[in-house]
């Protein structure tokens, strides 16, 4: 994932930043607690195509 792109790219629900996690290949959202996928390089920011993170994740 760019830097560049992180630098822009928020959340489509609250407009918060979003953290990359690399591991997973999720943006991850921790204001409204969502992961948006990572496909191909290519962030699919829908949220019909977020998962929740758990109280754990959201750390």
């Amino acid at each position: 994932m760019d830097n560049r792109l992180l630098e822009i790219v928020v959340c489509p629900v609250c407009n918060g930043k979003l953290s990359y996690n690399e591991e997973r290949q999720e943006l991850i959202c921790k204001l409204n607690g969502l992961a948006y996928p990572v496909r191909d390089g290519i962030p699919v920011l829908l949220e019909r195509e977020a998962r929740a993170i758990s109280l754990n994740e959201n750390n």
